[in-house]
């Protein structure tokens, strides 16, 4: 099926419609091999490159933006975007491009660091529920509840039995959300081990990106390898239908950007959403 938001007999590359769902998405039951994955791979736009894309990334973006307002208006979705990724990832720039042209007023978001001492004295998704979506807005984690399962585990901050039962407690609230209304997107930013090797070396050599630097990424870039094992198995156990994740190589930034879009885009549109209609005659209203 192929397509794009231009007329499908117009000339130019064009992107798969629907395709990068389903290539990228992981299924229930799937199995996980991040090795495997070509985080450098652009099947979904193999005739064009970057400033090729431009002009599509600039169509799905304008769409995002019309699909935003209605859900803005409509007052009745919600929506919540996961984003995680190993360090240097791209979920900062991710968000940047991507939602640049969407209303502020529609969309938020929540970055979840190190838990503070008021948040540790509560569960766990304390402080992630209060972060949820409302009707008519889009939030975006920037890291999110499953840094409580992936670190601790990473790290052995807890033992065995609690990040175990985490992922089932995920789960739950996720299916919660999803049967109250909320529209879950999970997405994996996958890079390569040299790719952020390269984004590291970018940041000690620009002393504007200092400030990006943080020593401790060295240690995590160590456990490169239980990082990857411990998110395949996050994938495995957690993706589900009403909560999806997707796996999107994220070597070239401006691939990742037109994945990332052409998603939301295809998933604010299976929504049918429509602006409100007036309980009152707007042929009867003057302006004095």
């Amino acid at each position: 099926m192929l397509a794009s938001l231009r007329d499908p007999d117009e000339h130019g590359p064009q992107m798969r419609i629907g395709e990068s769902i389903k290539r990228y998405r992981v299924k229930p039951g799937d199995k996980v091999d991040l090795s495997a994955i070509d985080a450098g791979e652009c099947e979904l736009y193999k005739e064009g490159g970057k400033l090729e894309s431009q002009q599509l990334f600039d169509e799905l973006r304008d769409e995002l933006q019309a699909l935003q307002k209605v859900l803005y208006a409509q007052q009745k979705h919600r929506v919540l975007i996961v984003l995680q990724a190993m360090d240097t990832g791209g979920k900062d720039g991710c968000v940047k491009h991507v939602f640049s042209r969407v209303d502020p007023q529609g969309v938020r978001v929540a970055a979840f660091k190190k838990p503070s001492e008021v948040e540790l004295a509560h569960d766990f998704l304390w402080r992630v529920h209060r972060e949820v979506p409302g009707n008519g807005e889009i939030v975006i984690f920037n890291r999110s509840h499953y840094e409580d399962i992936i670190a601790v585990r990473v790290k052995k901050l807890f033992g065995e039995e609690v990040w175990k039962r985490r992922y089932r407690h995920v789960i739950e609230f996720e299916r919660m959300l999803a049967e109250e209304g909320t529209t879950i997107i999970k997405m994996f930013l996958h890079i390569s081990k040299d790719e952020q090797k390269k984004r590291l070396e970018s940041r000690l050599a620009n002393p504007a990106k200092y400030w990006k630097f943080n020593p401790d990424d060295l240690a995590d870039r160590a456990q490169w390898n239980e990082f990857e094992k411990v998110y395949e198995d996050l994938f495995e156990k957690t993706s589900t239908e009403q909560a999806p994740w997707f796996v999107i190589p994220a070597d070239r930034k401006w691939y990742r950007n037109l994945v990332v879009a052409r998603i939301m885009v295809d998933t604010l549109r299976n929504l049918r959403m429509d602006f409100p209609k007036p309980t009152w005659d707007p042929a009867s209203i003057k302006i004095e």
